[in-house]
């Protein structure tokens, strides 16, 4: 039974955008849980939108893998799978290496130092205890990455799978011993990055990815999460 009562939503112009980062939000920390159920009505009440306005949100999170619409039941949050997180990671760690270490090869100056801050505010949100801007902080270090390695292409297709890397990136964090390690790990990647190590950069990108990796997928085991519901 949803509860929750946050200031309504009314700006017509970006109403399915607010509907979206709120659902989105509620997914990342855990409010609604892998495999429940959605309902249309009470998210309606609770947002104070109409169903179409919500439907529109819901296609979108839909297109990201994050909701999943089933035939007779309507949307119900997606699980994902062992077998697709590996995948993800596999992904994850091909790329995003490949990213660390153009960035390390081609950044400029400025964008290192800017990336530096960025280590510092991961930091400062992970001391702080708030997840959801702990994430963002997360966000903001891959954001600089991309925009600064050389490769369009590669920033694509990554933010192509961004909602599930951060969903992913979620399951991680709730393991107790993971952030210390995370934070860690960031450190020595930055290190090789400021020494404009490219090779030493991208062997601690897959690194990290790889100890992510073993987290989240110790933490999806424990959770025995369901199988996704065939689409409608």
């Amino acid at each position: 039974m949803i509860t929750e009562s946050p200031t309504p939503l009314r700006k017509p112009d970006s109403l399915r955008s607010q509907v979206e980062n709120y659902l989105r939000e509620a997914i990342m920390n855990g409010r609604f849980k892998p495999g429940e159920k959605l309902s249309e009505r009470e998210l309606c009440e609770l947002l104070d939108v109409s169903r179409p306005s919500l439907r529109e949100a819901l296609r979108k999170l839909e297109a990201e893998k994050l909701i999943t619409m089933v035939l007779h039941r309507g949307p119900m949050v997606s699980s994902i799978s062992l077998a697709e997180a590996r995948d993800l990671y596999a992904i994850r760690a091909l790329f995003e290496s490949y990213a660390v270490s153009g960035f390390a090869k081609l950044a400029s100056d400025e964008a290192v130092a800017r990336l530096g801050d960025v280590v510092q505010t991961l930091k400062d949100e992970a001391a702080s205890g708030d997840r959801k801007r702990l994430l963002a902080a997360k966000a903001d270090f891959y954001d600089v990455i991309l925009n600064g390695c050389g490769n369009a292409l590669i920033k694509e297709m990554l933010l192509s799978l961004l909602s599930r890397i951060n969903l992913l990136r979620a399951t991680s964090f709730s393991s107790p011993d993971r952030l210390p390690e995370s934070l860690k790990e960031i450190d020595q990647l930055y290190a090789h990055i400021k020494a404009r190590n490219a090779d030493a950069a991208g062997k601690a990108a897959v690194l990290h990815i790889q100890n992510a990796e073993k987290a989240a997928l110790d933490v999806l085991s424990q959770e025995q999460p369901l199988a996704l519901p065939t689409p409608s």
